[in-house]
Protein backbone atom coordinates (compact mmCIF):
# COMPACT_ATOMS: atom_id res chain seq x y z
CA UNK A 1 0.00 0.00 0.00
CA UNK A 2 2.81 2.56 0.79
CA UNK A 3 3.97 1.96 -2.47
CA UNK A 4 1.00 3.11 -4.17
CA UNK A 5 0.86 5.76 -2.68
CA UNK A 6 3.78 7.22 -3.48
CA UNK A 7 3.30 6.34 -6.73
CA UNK A 8 0.60 8.07 -7.15
CA UNK A 9 1.89 11.05 -5.80
CA UNK A 10 4.49 10.88 -7.90
CA UNK A 11 2.32 10.58 -10.59
CA UNK A 12 0.27 13.64 -9.46
CA UNK A 13 3.78 15.72 -9.12
CA UNK A 14 4.74 14.66 -12.59
CA UNK A 15 1.34 15.76 -14.14
CA UNK A 16 1.69 18.97 -12.38
CA UNK A 17 5.16 19.46 -13.58
CA UNK A 18 4.42 19.05 -17.24
CA UNK A 19 1.35 21.63 -16.95
CA UNK A 20 2.22 25.18 -18.13
CA UNK A 21 1.51 26.00 -14.55
CA UNK A 22 2.07 24.58 -11.12
CA UNK A 23 -1.27 24.77 -9.04
CA UNK A 24 -2.88 22.58 -6.44
CA UNK A 25 -5.65 22.03 -8.72
CA UNK A 26 -2.82 20.73 -11.72
CA UNK A 27 -1.90 18.33 -8.45
CA UNK A 28 -5.17 17.31 -7.48
CA UNK A 29 -5.94 16.49 -11.31
CA UNK A 30 -2.71 14.44 -11.33
CA UNK A 31 -3.89 12.80 -8.56
CA UNK A 32 -6.80 11.63 -10.32
CA UNK A 33 -5.00 10.53 -13.09
CA UNK A 34 -2.67 8.92 -10.77
CA UNK A 35 -5.56 7.15 -9.40
CA UNK A 36 -7.00 5.90 -12.97
CA UNK A 37 -3.79 4.77 -13.77
CA UNK A 38 -3.12 2.62 -10.36
CA UNK A 39 -6.81 1.40 -10.98
CA UNK A 40 -5.95 -0.14 -14.63
CA UNK A 41 -2.22 -1.62 -13.83
CA UNK A 42 -3.29 -2.41 -10.07
CA UNK A 43 -2.72 -6.63 -11.04
CA UNK A 44 0.82 -5.80 -11.15
CA UNK A 45 0.53 -4.88 -7.16
CA UNK A 46 0.60 -7.55 -4.50
CA UNK A 47 -1.45 -5.97 -1.93
CA UNK A 48 -5.01 -4.72 -2.92
CA UNK A 49 -5.78 -1.63 -4.10
CA UNK A 50 -5.29 0.99 -1.51
CA UNK A 51 -8.27 3.64 -1.92
CA UNK A 52 -10.34 -0.23 -0.42
CA UNK A 53 -8.01 -0.21 2.37
CA UNK A 54 -8.91 4.04 3.16
CA UNK A 55 -12.14 3.29 2.78
CA UNK A 56 -12.39 0.61 5.25
CA UNK A 57 -10.59 2.53 7.71
CA UNK A 58 -12.90 5.34 7.24
CA UNK A 59 -16.01 2.60 8.09
CA UNK A 60 -14.00 1.30 10.59
CA UNK A 61 -13.74 4.91 12.18
CA UNK A 62 -17.30 5.21 11.68
CA UNK A 63 -18.51 2.45 13.33
CA UNK A 64 -16.24 3.39 16.49
CA UNK A 65 -17.83 6.68 16.22
CA UNK A 66 -21.36 5.09 16.48
CA UNK A 67 -20.73 2.77 19.42
CA UNK A 68 -19.31 5.76 21.01
CA UNK A 69 -21.81 7.76 21.01
CA UNK A 70 -24.41 5.09 21.85
CA UNK A 71 -22.30 3.81 25.02
CA UNK A 72 -21.87 7.42 25.88
CA UNK A 73 -25.39 7.77 26.26
CA UNK A 74 -26.10 4.63 28.39
CA UNK A 75 -23.41 5.84 30.62
CA UNK A 76 -24.98 8.83 30.89
CA UNK A 77 -28.28 7.31 31.58
CA UNK A 78 -26.45 5.09 34.81
CA UNK A 79 -24.79 7.87 35.91
CA UNK A 80 -27.91 10.99 35.59
CA UNK A 81 -29.77 8.76 37.68
CA UNK A 82 -30.85 9.72 41.25
CA UNK A 83 -30.19 6.52 42.49
CA UNK A 84 -26.93 5.53 40.75
CA UNK A 85 -28.09 1.26 40.23
CA UNK A 86 -25.54 -0.87 38.80
CA UNK A 87 -24.09 -4.30 38.71
CA UNK A 88 -20.36 -4.40 37.37
CA UNK A 89 -19.13 -7.56 36.36
CA UNK A 90 -16.73 -9.01 34.91
CA UNK A 91 -17.21 -11.52 31.73
CA UNK A 92 -15.00 -12.93 29.06
CA UNK A 93 -15.51 -12.63 25.36
CA UNK A 94 -14.04 -14.90 22.05
CA UNK A 95 -12.77 -13.47 19.27
CA UNK A 96 -11.27 -15.03 15.96
CA UNK A 97 -9.17 -12.55 15.09
CA UNK A 98 -5.34 -13.37 14.29
CA UNK A 99 -2.12 -11.49 15.11
CA UNK A 100 -1.66 -8.94 18.05
CA UNK A 101 -2.56 -5.98 15.74
CA UNK A 102 -6.04 -7.40 15.19
CA UNK A 103 -5.67 -7.88 18.96
CA UNK A 104 -4.89 -4.69 20.17
CA UNK A 105 -6.98 -2.81 17.95
CA UNK A 106 -9.87 -5.00 19.12
CA UNK A 107 -8.62 -4.36 22.96
CA UNK A 108 -8.34 -0.19 22.18
CA UNK A 109 -11.45 -0.22 20.49
CA UNK A 110 -13.16 -1.41 22.88
CA UNK A 111 -11.50 0.86 26.14
CA UNK A 112 -12.22 3.78 24.40
CA UNK A 113 -16.18 3.20 24.18
CA UNK A 114 -17.45 4.09 27.70
CA UNK A 115 -18.94 1.24 30.36
CA UNK A 116 -16.24 -1.35 29.17
CA UNK A 117 -12.38 -1.91 29.77
CA UNK A 118 -10.40 -4.72 28.77
CA UNK A 119 -8.92 -6.36 31.68
CA UNK A 120 -7.12 -9.61 30.28
CA UNK A 121 -5.74 -11.07 27.59
CA UNK A 122 -5.23 -14.94 27.14
CA UNK A 123 -1.99 -15.79 25.95
CA UNK A 124 -3.19 -17.64 23.06
CA UNK A 125 -5.08 -13.98 22.30
CA UNK A 126 -8.46 -15.88 21.79
CA UNK A 127 -10.04 -14.72 24.70
CA UNK A 128 -10.31 -11.15 26.48
CA UNK A 129 -11.88 -10.63 29.94
CA UNK A 130 -14.05 -7.54 30.09
CA UNK A 131 -15.32 -5.44 33.27
CA UNK A 132 -18.79 -4.15 32.10
CA UNK A 133 -20.68 -0.96 33.73
CA UNK A 134 -24.09 -2.85 34.20
CA UNK A 135 -23.41 -6.63 33.41
CA UNK A 136 -26.82 -7.93 32.01
CA UNK A 137 -27.39 -5.37 29.63
CA UNK A 138 -23.61 -4.21 28.87
CA UNK A 139 -22.33 -7.64 28.29
CA UNK A 140 -25.02 -7.99 25.06
CA UNK A 141 -23.75 -4.96 23.94
CA UNK A 142 -20.68 -5.09 23.86
CA UNK A 143 -20.60 -9.35 22.36
CA UNK A 144 -22.46 -6.85 19.75
CA UNK A 145 -20.13 -4.78 19.07
CA UNK A 146 -17.10 -6.96 19.28
CA UNK A 147 -18.32 -8.63 16.48
CA UNK A 148 -19.25 -5.82 14.50
CA UNK A 149 -15.47 -4.15 15.02
CA UNK A 150 -13.97 -7.60 14.09
CA UNK A 151 -15.27 -7.63 10.87
CA UNK A 152 -14.24 -3.93 10.16
CA UNK A 153 -11.09 -4.76 11.44
CA UNK A 154 -10.91 -8.00 9.25
CA UNK A 155 -11.37 -5.38 6.20
CA UNK A 156 -9.04 -3.24 7.14
CA UNK A 157 -5.93 -5.67 8.18
CA UNK A 158 -6.34 -8.71 5.11
CA UNK A 159 -7.02 -8.50 1.69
Amino acid sequence: MPIQVLLNIFIACLWMFLQDDVSIINFISGYFVGLFILLCTRRFFKDRFYIFTLAAIGKLFIIFIHELITSSMMVMKHVLRPKVDVTPGIFKAETDLEGSLEVTLLSLLICLTPGSVVMELTPDSKILYIHGLNLPESKDSVIKSISVFEKAIKDVTRK
